[in-house]
């Protein structure tokens, strides 16, 4: 069997994603922040067991309304079509993954997994990339306005990476694992605002018994609200 691997890097989920899916040397942007991190960088990826609760934190600072906390910017897509001023309870057909519908939409612990379980589940047989699943769960209802929209601007990569074209050679679709690991750092919930901290576990499976590696990921969860009596939806997903 093979050992999980841990990617530390501070960012959000699509761009940790695209460090070890899509294309060598083609980052999502093009600034100098999307190159992978060196070996020598505390951001560098370990192979080590998950890191389990600290207890010191500290949890990213709240962004500003129009911002999002990443270590990369992706180039906007041409204007298209107009989105839905509300998200939707929607899907790709053929991907099966928890909607927002299946679960109590004022936990914020059970709407902080289940937008991390769409956020990393992939299908190969239907997904171009990691990209897809992104606007999956953008569709589905599961985000803000604010950062549904912000992942769409999103761009897929114009070529699958290494680790991606394997899992699709076999046909790989993933299965996701969110394991809650609350901080003693962490701060408290108020009426419109939640943060949760996650180890997420992707494990790809395909054809023929095929299992690759797991994608393990340590994350940052923040939610909001309009009211104390309104659904929690994911405002940002920043990874450590």
């Amino acid at each position: 069997m093979t050992s999980p691997r841990i990617w530390g890097v501070a960012a959000t989920a699509a761009t940790v994603l695209a460090l070890g899916l899509a294309a060598e040397g083609c980052g999502w942007g093009g600034g100098e922040e999307n190159a992978r991190p060196s070996s020598d960088s505390p951001a560098a990826a370990a192979t080590s067991p998950a890191p389990a609760a600290t207890g010191t934190g500290p949890y990213p600072t709240p962004s500003a309304p129009g911002t999002h906390t990443s270590v990369a910017v992706e180039p906007s897509k041409p204007p298209g079509p107009a989105t839905p001023s509300e998200p939707t309870d929607a899907g790709t057909p053929g991907v099966r993954t928890v909607r927002p519908g299946d679960i109590d939409r004022t936990d914020a612990d059970a709407v902080s997994k289940g937008a991390l379980t769409a956020l990393w589940t992939f299908d190969t047989t239907v997904d171009r990339g990691p990209h897809d699943a992104e606007l999956r769960a953008a569709d589905a209802g599961w985000l803000t306005k604010a950062y549904a929209e912000r992942l769409r601007a999103r761009e897929q990569p114009p070529v699958a990476g290494a680790e991606w074209q394997t899992w699709a050679d076999h046909q790989a679709r993933t299965t996701v694992v969110p394991e809650s690991t609350p901080d003693a750092a962490q701060p408290p919930d108020t009426d419109t605002e939640a943060w949760r901290q996650w180890i997420v576990t992707a494990t790809p499976s395909g054809r023929a018994g095929w299992s690759g590696e797991p994608v393990v990921v340590a994350v940052y969860v923040r939610l909001t609200r309009t009211a104390a009596d309104k659904p929690w939806r994911v405002a940002d997903v920043t990874v450590r």
